[in-house]
């Protein structure tokens, strides 16, 4: 099983599909699912944008992308996901349509994820639920945490919610260890005062072998955590730089060799870089 990770989307959702199909043509390596690390742009409507996703939408299009591709369907853009035959699962991010994913997720009932886009392509995973993948004989357990933390008491729907608190802390009680726990935010143990104190206490409660990240524009970065146990790794937004390529850090393989045996790859800028802020689209 090959798992391919990104974060920080902003609005480029066709963009992971895209460079999965250049790794598998340019590698002969088939993936099997898509995780990504929150920030999709997941705006339906242009009237709910952010500030800060309104301001960059101003000089970068690939900002609207969800509401441009994927809210309506286009049969070439469907055509192509057909072929690819992936799907995206993905946690909430600070810049989301909330109220949208909200009324989605509640529609969903007890389901652990549910889809956002016309496409069907397109996953959230709910923050605290035991979420699983199969791929024949292989099997991937994971548990996604969405939207950030704070620590002014603040209630907007981009900080995470009691709801899903309470949902974290049934999670503890399973005894149960995972492949991987994915997060928009960090934990909450830098310096620079910011991250997510929940993120912390699921680290050192439930055992993971690796967590992945974003949002707070670190480098790409893997080390072991305080817990001593799981591999953390901050993932490298899905950003072009100003020459219009992808970073280093953007696109990680992860995979499973046997039971429980994983092996972590950085797919190099050589082979996401062929793909620009001018031509990604093509």
């Amino acid at each position: 099983m090959r798992i391919a990770i990104f974060a920080d989307l902003h609005g480029k959702l066709l963009l992971p599909f895209k460079l999965v199909d250049l790794y598998q043509q340019e590698t002969g390596e088939k993936v099997d699912l898509i995780l990504q690390c929150g920030d999709l742009g997941a705006y339906p409507d242009l009237k709910a944008l952010d500030k800060a996703t309104l301001k960059h939408a101003r000089y970068d299009r690939d900002e609207l992308g969800f509401h441009e591709d994927f809210v309506q369907e286009k049969a070439t853009i469907k055509a192509y996901l057909q072929q690819l035959d992936l799907h995206m699962i993905c946690v909430r991010g600070n810049h989301e349509d909330h109220d949208y994913l909200d009324a989605l997720e509640q529609k969903s009932g007890k389901a652990s994820r549910f889809p956002i886009d016309v496409y069907q392509r397109v996953w959230i995973c709910k923050t605290g639920h035991i979420q699983t993948f199969r791929k024949g004989d292989k099997r991937l357990s994971f548990v996604g945490i969405g939207r950030i933390g704070d620590r002014k008491g603040r209630t907007a729907k981009r900080f995470i919610q009691e709801y899903e608190r309470k949902q974290l802390a049934s999670l503890f009680q399973t005894n149960e260890h995972f492949d991987i726990l994915l997060s928009h935010d960090k934990d909450d143990a830098s310096q620079r005062g910011y991250g997510m104190p929940e993120i912390r206490h699921t680290l050192d409660q439930v055992i993971f072998h690796y967590h992945f990240y974003g949002h707070t524009g670190e480098p790409f970065q893997c080390q072991i955590d305080s817990n001593g146990i799981t591999t953390s790794c901050k993932i490298k937004e899905l950003e072009f730089s100003e020459d219009g390529t992808l970073p280093k850090g953007c696109m990680i393989i992860l995979h499973q060799t046997k039971e429980e045996d994983w092996e972590l790859t950085v797919v190099p800028p050589s082979l996401t870089g062929k793909l620009t802020k001018t031509h990604w689209k093509d």
